[in-house]
């Protein structure tokens, strides 16, 4: 019995042992764990409202493209800062199902009409058939969310340019650069505007989505305008209806956190539409910062040329040191290769008298036809001009990069008689003074003033486009001595 005790005793004292040495190798091991997990954690960023998984050395976000909670994700659909006008509009948590926009809202009352958001994605001239459907836009109380909209959403992140048309207008330098984006950027540039009167910087588009374009039918036929675009958002994908079928064959919500529709149709029914008869006129009504375009400008230009030219009040190319001027540029844009064109008797006329100003000493003269010139050698050389000549036409675009100055004029030409808004709205919206040329006589429009109406006279597009080259180096001379 005494045995048994002792035998009984010893092993319970053995395991007592066992256990106190495993206790202390416990102890001893997990400080050293602990060390070596803190490293690796690190690597997991914080982010308030984001759930993230550590894999390696990166940190995914599984809420960035991923589906989500209805409840969870979900937000009433609003426009902030009061970024919208016909045809372009702003909306944060813009929704998406099957290919129709849903504006999640418990005060529908409070929204603009849906005609002033969009229209139906055909081509203009088409009557009713432009008139938005419940296919193209619906308006939801948040109450019926869930049977609408479904229990998940997949979240589109970020900043998202929707250009809501058919490829009828698109495919044309200076639609898609004068109306497209620089009618949208000036309607997203609401935002940047801060209460304390200062100018916040605004993230570029991650992304340009055509829903109802084919690959390649939105490109023109000079091949600039993608080529422009990779230059002034070199992040952003441009995605086409096949992108937008995919959406659809997800059968699931998805959502935008935020999103710019542009729609053509609808941004001609601004009332400024039946008087400058342009896709940007609403636009003009926007109070935006005066340098409201100068992120985009800088970012192709940049991208494109490797620097951005600095231009002083007297016209002079600053910066960089070593690629400065010792005279303002001045520009003249040739069309003579093109069916729209001047005389060929007074084009020879209006390179005499430039060269004249040139012997004078009052500037440099560069004269091109830009069909001739490479991209980068486009962009450089109005990018280093400070006036810019030329016939009414897809070159003068090209003021688009041209940097604001004191002197920054655009002088274009056309027939005798007629007046377009196109160029003079650029110019406007960059900083330019615009003149109109007939022939001999120069017209100009102060802000705030303006020409009345259209007038697209019978020789508007022709060939026989007369100018007196004098009278337009007589207002280069007087500008220059402002």
């Amino acid at each position: 019995m005494a045995l048994r005790t002792r035998l009984c005793l010893t092993v319970v004292l053995s395991l007592l042992l066992v256990f106190i040495v495993f206790i202390n190798l416990d102890l001893g091991i997990r400080p050293r764990l602990e060390n070596l997990a803190t490293p690796y954690l690190s690597h997991v960023p914080s982010s308030l409202g984001k759930s993230t998984i550590p894999s390696g050395d990166v940190a995914i976000d599984v809420n960035d493209g991923q589906v989500g909670d209805l409840d969870k994700l979900s937000a009433e659909t609003t426009i902030p800062g009061g970024a919208h006008v016909h045809g372009f509009t702003v909306m944060d948590k813009l929704y998406l199902r099957n290919g129709t926009f849903f504006v999640l809202t418990s005060d529908v009352m409070s929204w603009p009409p849906r005609v002033n958001l969009l229209s139906h994605p055909v081509d203009l001239g088409q009557g009713d058939k432009l008139l938005p459907t419940d296919e193209d836009l619906q308006f939801v109380h948040p109450s019926r969310a869930h049977e609408i909209l479904g229990e998940n959403v997949l979240r589109i992140p970020e900043f998202s340019v929707i250009v809501y048309d058919p490829p009828q207008f698109m495919n044309h330098f200076y639609h898609w650069w004068g109306e497209i984006i620089l009618g949208a950027w000036r309607t997203y540039s609401r935002l940047s505007m801060r209460e304390d009167g200062k100018t916040g910087v605004l993230p570029l588009p991650s992304r340009f989505i055509l829903p109802a374009v084919d690959r390649g039918t939105w490109r023109d036929r000079a091949g600039v305008d993608g080529p422009l675009m990779r230059a002034a958002f070199p992040r952003a994908s441009i995605e086409v209806s096949d992108y937008w079928a995919d959406l659809r064959k997800l059968n699931t919500t998805v959502v935008f956190d935020r999103a710019l529709i542009v729609s053509r149709d609808a941004a001609h029914k601004h009332p400024f539409g039946s008087v400058w008869f342009k896709m940007i006129a609403g636009t003009m009504n926007l109070t935006v910062p005066d340098n409201f375009w100068t992120p985009v400008q800088q970012s192709l230009v940049k991208n494109l040329i490797g620097h951005v030219p600095q231009v002083d009040d007297h016209g002079l190319v600053v910066a960089p040191p070593a690629l400065g001027s010792s005279r303002p540029i001045v520009t003249y844009i040739s069309r003579q290769g093109g069916g729209r064109r001047l005389l060929e008797k007074d084009h020879e006329g209006l390179v005499v008298a430039l060269r004249q100003l040139e012997e004078e000493g009052l500037c440099d003269v560069r004269i091109a036809q830009m069909e001739r010139l490479t991209l980068k050698e486009q962009i450089e050389l109005v990018a280093r001009s400070t006036i810019i000549v030329g016939v009414h036409g897809n070159g003068l675009t090209h003021q688009l990069w041209m940097p604001p100055s004191k002197l920054s004029t655009v002088i274009e030409i056309v027939y005798p008689d007629s007046y377009a808004w196109d160029y003079e709205m650029l110019a406007r919206n960059m900083g330019h003074r615009h003149y109109e040329v007939w022939n001999d006589t120069l017209k100009t429009y102060p802000k705030g003033t303006y020409y009345k109406g259209v007038k697209i006279s019978e020789y508007f597009h022709s060939d026989v486009i007369p100018v007196y080259g004098p009278a337009i180096a007589q207002t280069i001379r007087e500008r220059l001595n402002e």
